[in-house]
This record gives C-alpha cells, sequence and structure tokens, in this order.
C-alpha cells in the first residue's frame, strides 16, 4: 500500500491526478487495501464487496485464495469466507477476465531541452572501445 501511496503522490506533484492514471491505479489500490483488511466474519465480507468495486469477482478470489500470511498470528483466508464473497458478488456484471488490459496506452509527451553542446564539439575518449563511430 505504501509503494501505491507513492504512485498516487507523485501524480498529485505531477499535476497528472486528472490524465486517468488514477482510475488505471484504483484495482491495484483495492488490491492492497483487500490485503489489509480483515477476512473473516459476514460484516468483512460486506466490506470487502463494497470497497472492491473497481476489482473484479475472479479477481478479487484470487487474491484471497493465493493471500499468505506474513507471520504465525494470521491465517489464510478461509473457504468459507472466499465462498460467502462469490456468494454475495454473484449479481454483480463483471467481466471474467482476470489480469489487466495490457493493450491500454497511455500518451506520454516528453518536453525537448535541446543542450548547449555542439555536437561535433563532443569527443569519444578512445577508451570507450567505440571506434566505429565516425563523425560525417
Amino acid at each position: 500500500r505504501y509503494n501505491v501511496s507513492q504512485l498516487e503522490e507523485w501524480l498529485r506533484d505531477k499535476n497528472l491526478m486528472n490524465s486517468g492514471a488514477k482510475e488505471t491505479l484504483e484495482p491495484l489500490i483495492q488490491a492492497a487495501q483487500l490485503l489489509q483488511v480483515k477476512k473473516k466474519t459476514d460484516e468483512d465480507a460486506e466490506a470487502i464487496c463494497s470497497m472492491c468495486n473497481a476489482l473484479t469477482t475472479a479477481q478479487i478470489v484470487k487474491v484471497l485464495n493465493l493471500y499468505t500470511p506474513v507471520n504465525e498470528f494470521e491465517e489464510r483466508v478461509l473457504v468459507s469466507f472466499i465462498r460467502t464473497i462469490q456468494v454475495r458478488l454473484r449479481d454483480r456484471k463483471d467481466s471474467p477476465q482476470l489480469l489487466m488490459d495490457a493493450k491500454h496506452i497511455f500518451p506520454v509527451t516528453f518536453p525537448f531541452n535541446p543542450s548547449s553542446l555542439a555536437l561535433e564539439t563532443i569527443q569519444i575518449p578512445a577508451s570507450l572501445g567505440l571506434g566505429f563511430i565516425s563523425r560525417v
């Protein structure tokens, strides 16, 4: 969650919150939150179902199935809890897609900053072994 927060902070710093990147990060944000919340009671299941609206049912179930506790004080998510989530989300109309659409492309513009050095004044050291480069 900390790393995702750092990405959100970077978006804010660069004034990119309205670029669509935040919406693309939303499933990742919700997956991080899903890993942090309690996963035991019916109230927990209800909270997860309402919180994870950017994740599909398949994604929620996959995260819960693959969740591995980091210490002995936590335990794996019970199969009965995962079934409760599936029942609650059964009427949700979402894509069976498990992963994010990798074909989605964001336009990125980099400003051109010309160098103050003229290209013909640059000397390439022989120690770099780039003798095959010649000036034209």
